[in-house]
């Protein structure tokens, strides 16, 4: 560690150490406060009714004669707005997400009214109640038929069914002339639920005297809910606190500013009094499927040694009814242009790409965001062309990979890979999933199933600076990351944050890192987070952004409060500030050492001792931290899987599964671990099981958890995680942001093996979920498997 006023402490705790995590305790204890767990005086419950069509218009609504005052529609929330999302880049076709539809629904599950009784139950009743008149409409329920000339329109004004158009050419046409491989390929990803275990809650709570909205939320970004909820109800910030209690997950489906969070924040004002609502799984499921849909045709354009001359790519991201607060319709297709390339080196590259709206919910950005989409299109592609040239699926992805001698390296599409060592990874890999004996068991193999092996190799651009969310022209832009510190009375620390931590870990990764750089003791150490009245402003958990910015803000702010720290303690000792160094809870200069409580407890109640020069701030500071260069940290994995393809049944089996991943330095192992192999899960969800079909009507066809196929333990295959460690030069501490690592990269890794397995049949699956029916629609497609 850098500096002189770290020491650590404890053995087990520092930056590095595989601490346990401390929030685990009071999790899996029962002792965790959810919103659910709120219960306040007066407070009643609310429910809406939905829209059972996926577009229509609203021609009547009829409220039950006995339910004055507890039905609320459109008419009744004077002076709210609804919720917009523009993106910054030309072109972008802006809409306004109804808080209540008045005049027309755009997918199943809009609310229409909001309905409110003192049980979940008879708020149901009175939603059963309400009537309403639609002249329905055509649906647009096929992203690849949003632009024909004759679909529907969702938003009448547009003129077409397109919020953005972009499109990138870097010497295309000159890359590609003698290539000795031209290969096309189609390939499809399902649109899915994101799933967490706990839906999206709030409780809403007007203080009349204060004049102040305090809203509960189940929410990953308290700071950025405040800033749309003071748009759309036209209140001061000042005015609105938000509180994120405990999280039961994110992964994207909560972060975003809700039409039920404005709605209860409008009735808890006008009635002056709490209102919950808690979201019910058919909810999440039919209201909530807003992820992963997106369409490719990509061309590869290879040389005959294997070298990737170009790449050409038209792709269309379904981004459902509405642009959502705050990273808005066009986040993924922005992204799928500028990341698609991936590691690989090419001298030619042109995208073009669709953002979409479709009769479905607007898109979120779940965890991986569009690399789970582009590495399955990438990573395909690669073996189709290695395929075409006779070459092995290593072999390709070791001539084209960015070599370590070459770090830091601008892509083709302008990305900074700061550090790493791709080809590394790969061999490592290779060798760990052991593809030379795949290759002499295949060779022996027969009955009615074959095995395959498959890889994928992808880059996860995190923490995320203020030039590249500008550049894709998102609403929110990332800027200085700012943490508190505040050294207590009795020697306690008091770490205050922007972000939230809903199974991040946070409370424990951020409190090693203080524990680095001030030496106090673990057991000391609080981490506060997710309440707008006690945090600095923070755009918060997302991007695989925390432990880099959080931690390097933290850092920076502890480092502040250890100058007055040792400011104080100089005094008391006799000697200079500079001679003072931090460890175990003491300070010390030579032999001689006071406790930093000690330090505290004369700040705080002996003013009197205090040195004329003494710094006024006191023992509190807040610091705002940037990586080096704001582009982002890149971390980067190798997947490599064994799987068996059952031929009658198109069953897939995970037989052995590889990572190979590069997180900088790790701050906790154990963390890292646990966000890797829980989005390896994910991940292994999007290549297998889930998918949320619609009918041509735009009606969602899995609306159970019957219907919809979450992955379980017996679908979990053993999952070996290897670490590499190739610190970053843009972060404080080297460390690089993992959270969505692991759901990147399984789909296109299986995908592989899968056609890996089914190689001798010429059969090829192009699209996820890779169902036993899509496998035996392959192999049929194909004449083989018979």
């Amino acid at each position: 560690m850098d500096g002189d006023i770290g020491g650590g402490g404890p053995e087990g705790f520092g930056i590095g150490a595989r601490a346990t995590r401390r929030e685990d305790h009071r999790l899996l204890h029962g002792k965790g406060r959810f919103v659910g767990d709120i219960k306040l005086h007066g407070m009643l419950e609310m429910a809406f009714l939905r829209s059972p069509l996926a577009h229509g218009r609203i021609s009547g609504i009829s409220k039950p004669d006995n339910a004055r005052g507890l039905v609320f529609t459109a008419a009744d929330l004077t002076g709210v707005k609804g919720i917009r999302a523009d993106s910054a880049l030309p072109g972008f076709k802006s809409s306004t997400q109804p808080i209540l539809a008045d005049t027309k629904v755009r997918h199943v599950g809009e609310p229409i009214a909001a309905c409110l009784a003192e049980s979940r139950a008879k708020a149901e009743d009175l939603a059963e109640e309400v009537r309403v008149d639609f002249e329905e409409i055509a649906a647009v329920h096929d992203l690849r038929k949003a632009r024909d000339s004759s679909a529907p329109l969702l938003h009448d004004d547009w003129g077409e069914n397109v919020f953005l158009e972009s499109a990138v050419d870097t010497e295309f046409e000159t890359a590609i002339q003698g290539a000795a491989s031209v290969v096309t390929r189609q390939y499809q990803t399902a649109r899915q639920c994101m799933a967490p275990i706990e839906g999206r809650g709030l409780v809403a709570v007007w203080d009349r005297t204060l004049e102040v909205l305090t809203l509960h939320s189940a929410t990953q970004m308290p700071h950025i809910v405040r800033t749309g909820l003071a748009g759309c109800l036209g209140l001061d910030h000042g005015q609105i606190r938000v509180i994120a209690p405990d999280v039961g997950g994110g992964f994207g489906y909560k972060g975003i500013l809700l039409a039920e969070e404005v709605c209860a924040g409008f009735l808890a004002m006008t009635l002056d009094r709490p209102i919950r609502w808690l979201e019910d799984r058919r909810e999440h499921l039919t209201g909530g499927a807003n992820c992963r849909e997106h369409y490719y045709e990509v061309t590869g354009y290879a040389a005959a040694d294997g070298e990737l001359l170009a790449v050409d790519c038209s792709a269309i991201v379904d981004a459902g009814a509405y642009s959502a607060y705050p990273f808005s319709a066009c986040l993924e297709s922005a992204q799928v242009a500028s990341i698609l390339p991936g590691p690989y080196k090419m001298r030619g590259y042109r995208c073009k790409t669709w953002s979409v709206a479709t009769n479905k919910p607007p898109i979120l950005p779940f965890r991986g965001v569009a690399r789970t989409g582009v590495c399955f299109a990438m990573e395909s592609m690669m073996d189709a062309l290695a395929r075409d040239l006779g070459m092995t699926p290593e072999a390709i992805r070791e001539r084209n990979l960015v070599e370590a001698a070459e770090m830091p390296f601008t892509n083709i599409t302008n990305k900074y890979f700061d550090s790493g060592d791709y080809q590394e990874a790969l061999a490592r890999a290779v060798e760990a999933i052991d593809i030379k004996g795949i290759r002499a068991e295949q060779k022996t193999q027969g009955g009615r199933s074959r095995i395959g092996v498959g890889l994928s190799v992808f880059c996860e651009q995190g923490a995320h600076g203020t030039s590249v969310y500008h550049g894709w022209g998102i609403p929110m832009v990332p800027g200085f990351e700012q943490a508190t510190a505040r050294l207590t009375p009795d020697g306690g620390l008091e770490l205050r944050v922007g972000v939230h931590s809903h199974g991040q870990g946070l409370e424990t990764s951020l409190a090693q890192i203080a524990h680095d750089r001030l030496g106090i003791a673990p057991d000391k150490i609080k981490v506060v987070h997710g309440d707008t009245a006690y945090t600095p402003y923070s755009t918060g958990t997302w991007g695989s952004r925390c432990i880099v910015m959080a931690g390097g803000a933290v850092a920076a702010a502890c480092d502040a409060l250890a100058e007055r720290i040792k400011g104080i303690a100089g005094h008391l000792l006799q000697g200079e500030a500079d001679a003072v160094t931090l460890s175990g809870g003491q300070a010390m200069i030579g032999s001689a050492a006071v406790s930093v409580e000690e330090v505290g407890r004369t700040w705080y109640l002996k003013p009197q001792l205090l040195p004329e020069t003494v710094d006024p701030r006191g023992l509190e500071a807040t610091e705002g931290y940037k990586t080096t260069q704001d582009t982002g940290t890149f971390s980067y994995a190798c997947h490599a899987v064994k799987v068996r393809v059952d031929l009658d049944l198109g069953h897939v089996e995970l037989l052995d599964y590889v990572i190979v991943e590069d997180a900088g330095t790790m701050i906790n192992p154990a963390i890292v671990d646990g966000q890797v192999l829980g989005g390896a899960v994910q991940g292994i969800g999007t290549a297998l099981h889930e998918e949320m079909p619609f009918d041509a009507s735009g009606q969602p066809l899995a609306s159970t958890l019957a219907d919809y196929h979450l992955p379980v333990a017996s679908d979990m295959p053993p999952i070996r995680l290897i670490h590499m460690e190739t610190p970053s030069p843009l972060s404080r501490f080297g460390q690089k942001g993992i959270g969505e690592s692991g759901a990147i990269g399984p789909p296109a890794a299986i995908a592989n093996a899968v056609n890996d397995a089914l190689a001798e049949f010429g059969a090829e699956i192009t699209q996820v979920p890779m169902t036993p029916e899509r496998v035996l629609a392959a192999l049929s497609n194909a004449g083989g498997g018979s």
